[in-house]
């Protein structure tokens, strides 16, 4: 039940456009015996569907400028590559701390923006 309550709220939250890693992967890591990396990569898995529908929608509505994706996409394989090498290699701990102040810097970044 808990699991449930924490995708449908993650669900809820990504619905908004917040994304729902803020909630997902903090609740995995205090409410499971998932590890950080771990809690992360559920995260990712999950991202999955949300992002071939918002794809397909954005394809639909020609909101896709084809002349910056290949850059983005591009980008995006090789970050998120160092990304996955970087977390697999850094202990949960630090990893979890590294992510909250991440969370944190968002969160500044959400109050002062106009």
């Amino acid at each position: 039940m808990r699991l449930f309550i924490i995708g449908f709220l993650s669900g809820i939250i990504s619905g908004m456009g917040i994304g729902g890693g803020t909630i997902l992967i903090p609740s995995l890591v205090f409410f499971t015996t998932l590890n950080q990396q771990e809690a992360q990569g559920i995260n990712l898995i999950v991202f999955i569907p949300v992002a071939i529908v918002a794809l397909i929608i954005h394809f639909k509505e020609k909101n896709i400028d084809f002349k910056y994706a290949k850059w983005i996409i591009l980008g995006g394989i090789f970050g998120s590559t160092i990304g996955s090498l970087f977390a697999l290699k850094t202990n949960p701990n630090s990893l979890r701390k590294y992510f909250g102040i991440f969370l944190l810097f968002i969160g500044i970044y959400e109050l002062i923006k106009k």
